[in-house]
């Protein structure tokens, strides 16, 4: 088994390795905080063991249910906002073929989305397209009353008994939530939903390894043994008993932490394959609610290239020299397509004659990291040797660990989000909520 690799020195014109290396023990330390559950935040820090903790009852629960739902429908509808639906999103895109979701005869049911937004139009189209299809719903919220999913559930829920009747409806439906409390988990006690639990102890941006991710990504038709062995893999290769130097995880957080401090303020996270646009979506919630707090944290943001190198890549090539990059490259394809030569070469290509289309993609990668280089844009490289549940699993592990060792080097608490609530008051009142 293979480990994703991390490159770091290309940043080496903008931080010494010496810089980096003066967070060893502060990256030491926080690691151990995290496994020891000592650190700021530690009320939340179930995820650090789930990987080792996931045995097979606990997946075969999961696998029955999935089962049972594929054989009745054609879409699952997944009900959540932020760590509640982005996980789950970000492994299905990455992992599906490209136009997947265009194919009337599918071998597994279509995934989408709702209470991800307040759009009125959104939910009346896809209620309109939901009229003709088989479906159920998986709504997916600790307290059962956050606005966003909340209101798209009261309206789907009522649609669904409609089509169905209560007690069908009632089948097709089931809840992830809270074990024991909160108007959600109160819900399916009543009607009788089938429930998964959201632990305690692990909040919603590192729950991709709960049934809150889990459940949707086997329902698509992936392996969630081989996303959790992943994420076991890179467990146990950064845990706290590994030497600073073979931690990746900790070596990507002190990296970053060196740039924050020389003035990098944005971290823009790169993909070469459209696949890993919603790992990105997925990845900027993970950071931006864990390190942004107290005037303090890298702003993440992210492109796709080479798309946005027709757009955004003249301001990262020569806007302010504030940011850095990430680069995520997947070294190999699942697919191999061949440049044909053309007679009248008109547009002067058949020098690429017979070659794959990544190799391409491959030189448009190092020729635009090395301008950036020049630029003034220090980049890191993330490599992960192919799209498969296992390297998907290891991935999203790396992250996290990654950025609960990084929030320390802050000294910021990376697990709670005091300015998601401001925003909610304000809207509460102009509402009108007693």
């Amino acid at each position: 088994m293979e480990q994703i690799k991390l490159d770091i020195s290309n940043i080496e014109n903008f931080v010494t390795q010496s810089t980096i290396d003066t967070y060893k023990k502060e990256v030491l330390e926080g690691n151990k905080a995290l496994h020891e559950q000592t650190g700021a935040g530690n009320d939340y820090m179930g995820w650090v063991d789930l990987p080792e903790s996931i045995n097979h009852e606990y997946l075969k629960n999961i696998e029955e249910t999935v089962l049972s739902l594929q054989k009745n429908i054609d879409v699952l509808l997944v009900v959540g906002i932020g760590g509640s639906y982005l996980g789950a999103k970000a492994v299905i895109e990455a992992l599906s073929g490209s136009f997947d979701n265009l194919y009337q005869n599918r071998k597994n049911p279509l995934v989408l989305y709702a209470g991800i937004n307040l759009s009125e139009d959104y939910l009346y189209e896809l209620r309109k397209y939901l009229q003709a299809i088989s479906y159920g719903i998986c709504i997916i919220s600790k307290s059962g009353t956050t606005t966003e999913p909340a209101i798209a559930f009261r309206i789907l829920k009522n649609d669904i008994e409609k089509k169905y009747g209560k007690e069908e409806a009632a089948k097709r439906i089931v809840a992830i939530t809270d074990a024991k409390k909160g108007a959600l988990k109160t819900l399916a006690d009543k009607e009788g939903y089938k429930t998964f639990v959201i632990p305690d102890n692990v909040g919603g941006r590192y729950s991709v390894l709960t049934p809150v991710g889990l459940l949707p990504i086997a329902v698509a038709g992936f392996d969630i043994r081989k996303i959790v062995e992943g994420a076991k893999f890179m467990a146990q290769n950064t845990n706290a008993e590994q030497k600073y130097e073979n931690n990746i995880a900790g070596i990507y957080a002190a990296a970053r932490n060196s740039l924050y401090k020389k003035g990098y303020k944005t971290e823009i996270l790169v993909n070469y394959n459209p696949k890993l646009q919603y790992i990105a979506e997925w990845w900027k919630q993970l950071f931006g609610e864990s390190e942004g707090k107290d005037k303090k944290g890298i702003f993440p943001a992210s492109v796709n290239f080479t798309t946005d190198l027709h757009s955004l890549g003249q301001y990262i090539q020569d806007g302010e020299r504030t940011l850095f990059e990430t680069v995520i490259a997947v070294k190999n394809t699942n697919y191999k397509l061949t440049i044909p030569e053309n007679t009248d070469n008109l547009d002067k290509l058949n020098y690429l004659a017979g070659k794959n289309i990544e190799y391409v993609n491959e030189k448009a990668m190092l020729g635009t990291m090395q301008a950036h280089l020049e630029g003034g844009v220090p980049n890191i490289i993330i490599e992960i040797p192919e799209l498969s549940e296992f390297y998907i699993g290891q991935l999203i592990y790396f992250f996290e660990k990654a950025c609960g060792i990084g929030g320390y080097l802050l000294n910021v608490n990376p697990f709670n989000q005091p300015g998601v609530e401001a925003y909610k008051k304000n809207m509460f009142k102009l509402l009108g909520e007693k």
